[in-house]
């Protein structure tokens, strides 16, 4: 058997996804479609096989000559786009005297190949379409004899059914007589020309099979889904779903990510859709599997990783349940606070300490380091855009600050002690689940000051911390981490209240951003209490004056008040 698989199109429908990456080497379950299609030709026989090229063509050449098979596979580009008649035409050289199987690259289905092979070779007729029934694809004439008759409402004028075209098909060289001699050729068109010479199209009707059409956003994210989740399930709990799967949303934070719970009748487990990958570089659920995968080496509480596809966006996780730190100290008395976030500090230690210890920072999806350019551009210029002009509409430069604001990020890089960076370690990303406690989105993960971590935490306008507890938390944590990594303790505490104030910007212009910019009003309830705690944090920063910010400080205190 020689095989044929259309790869040229230009991957229209799934733009802007497919205009870097060419529709045949989208992922499911972390391998092209293209790699998935050959295969399952290997496995139905094929013994050579060719792949038109033309969108993005030497990115599919590339994967080819990499990639090794167990039979010849060669690709034919076409500068012009010929089409599915066109681009069967031009590779008449390579076809024998007997069918060609050809198969669309957009397709993925578990229909037998070599079963559909068979097939075409225990009739006469010149080609073998592979049909089946799809509500939202039938478009086919199909009669009671089982041949093809029509490929349109206004082409049938026989009593037939309507079925789908599964884009796998079997020719013989007869095909090439009804194709034009050159230029851009549909398949269809040559297949109408045979049945009004008389020939016969066969039609080999499938059920009870997996079939996807990944040519549209929709169909292509539902393929993957439908793929991994029962995969999901399957390393997660040693077994399949028990019965259909349940699907429900999950609220979501300031994050454009969406959350899902998947439910049997027995388990659950999370996923979180990233969205479709839109270019090559390092993207959010890279940084998300990969950072996920070692801190969970490295002994860190994190929800276990069971699948993923990168391109698709989609992962898998261990479900952590709902409740997070801000609700579970809501609703228990002062010594169960206390309780819990020494258990949490324990954990970030734990986190920050050997997180660190063969951490990648090729993982990273943002920067590889919290640097002193992190601090100006993601903190203070963050602050000073998105809350005091964006949001307070308080007419105010960055360079009047700008001084003072290197002045801070430089303190901050003095003081650092160097460790793992979870980047938001908030109240709402930590869980507690079963009496454990996770950490979740450590996706902006990287290496930097671990004070700026204990910072969030402890300052964290969600939960509120009284100022006393805060300072209790803060010693705690000095001692536990001291007496686990020796260190400057002037150093490490001078540190924490650096990055105390460099953490409250942040804050402002997150809180800022998303209640004006994105339309999530329920954070402005967290902004007057974040207010406040820059004017403390402020206050507790002796070794620094930062007279201007101070002073805007006192300023934004008085329009909140005011």
């Amino acid at each position: 058997m020689k095989a044929m698989i259309l790869a040229a199109g230009l991957g229209t429908r799934l733009r802007p996804y497919s205009e870097q990456t060419p529709k045949p080497l989208f992922t499911i379950g972390d391998r092209p479609v293209l790699e998935i299609a050959i295969e399952k030709l290997i496995r139905g026989g094929c013994e050579a096989l060719i792949i038109n090229t033309h969108h993005r063509h030497r990115r599919i050449e590339t994967y080819i000559s990499r990639t090794r098979f167990p039979i010849p596979v060669q690709t034919r580009h076409e500068p012009e786009i010929l089409g599915t008649g066109g681009g069967i035409r031009n590779v008449a050289d390579f076809w024998d005297k007997g069918p060609l199987l050809v198969i669309n690259a957009d397709i993925v289905s578990d229909i037998r190949l070599d079963s559909v092979y068979a097939f075409h070779a225990s009739h006469p007729h010149p080609v073998t379409m592979v049909m089946h029934h799809h509500d939202r694809f039938n478009t086919v004439a199909v009669d009671e004899a089982g041949f093809v008759t029509g490929f349109g409402a206004r082409e049938d004028n026989c009593k037939s059914r309507r079925m789908a075209f599964t884009g796998i098909h079997v020719l013989d060289r007869r095909v090439l007589d009804f194709l034009p001699p050159r230029g851009p050729a549909h398949i269809i068109d040559a297949y109408r020309l045979m049945i009004e010479a008389g020939l016969r199209i066969k039609a080999y009707e499938v059920q009870g099979h997996r079939w996807y059409d990944i040519g549209t956003p929709q169909s292509y994210s539902e393929a993957v889904y439908d793929h991994l989740a029962p995969a999901a399930f399957e390393q997660a709990f040693g077994r399949p779903p028990a019965g259909a799967l349940g699907k429900a949303p999950i609220a979501g934070d300031g994050s454009d990510r969406r959350w899902y719970r998947l439910r049997d009748s027995k388990e659950s487990l999370v996923m979180v859709d990233h969205g479709i990958r839109t270019n090559t570089d390092t993207q959010e659920v890279d940084a998300y599997v990969d950072i996920g995968h070692h801190l969970a080496a490295c002994g860190v509480s994190v929800p276990r990783l069971y699948a993923w596809d990168r391109h698709a966006g989609l992962a898998f996780l261990q479900d952590a349940g709902d409740t997070h730190l801000q609700s579970a100290i809501a609703l228990h008395d002062i010594a169960h606070t206390r309780g819990i976030y020494r258990r949490v500090i324990d954990a970030w230690i734990t986190m920050a300490e050997t997180g660190a210890d063969g951490f990648d920072t090729r993982w990273c999806h943002q920067t590889p380091y919290y640097d002193q350019n992190v601090v100006l551009e993601n903190e203070c210029r963050y602050f000073t855009d998105a809350f005091i002009n964006g949001y307070l509409e308080m007419p105010t430069r960055y360079g009047d600050l700008q001084s003072e604001f290197e002045a801070l990020a430089q303190a901050i890089m003095a003081a650092e002690v160097q460790g793992f960076v979870h980047r938001d370690f908030q109240s709402r990303n930590i869980m507690v689940y079963d009496d454990r406690i996770y950490f979740i989105d450590f996706q902006g993960g990287r290496l930097g000051p671990v004070q700026y971590d204990l910072a969030s935490l402890l300052i964290d306008p969600y939960t509120a911390l009284s100022h006393g507890l805060q300072e209790e938390f803060l010693a705690y944590a000095e001692e536990r981490w001291l007496a686990r990594k020796p260190a400057d303790a002037d150093r490490f505490h001078k540190g924490y209240r650096l990055c105390a104030v460099s953490r409250n910007l942040q804050i402002l212009g997150a809180f800022g951003y998303l209640s004006r910019t994105k339309g999530k009003t329920q954070f402005e309830q967290y902004i007057p209490p974040a207010v406040h705690g820059l004017a403390h944090n402020l206050s507790c920063l002796k070794d620094l004056s930062l007279p201007k910010l101070r002073e805007l400080s006192a300023s934004i205190l008085m329009k909140m008040n005011g």
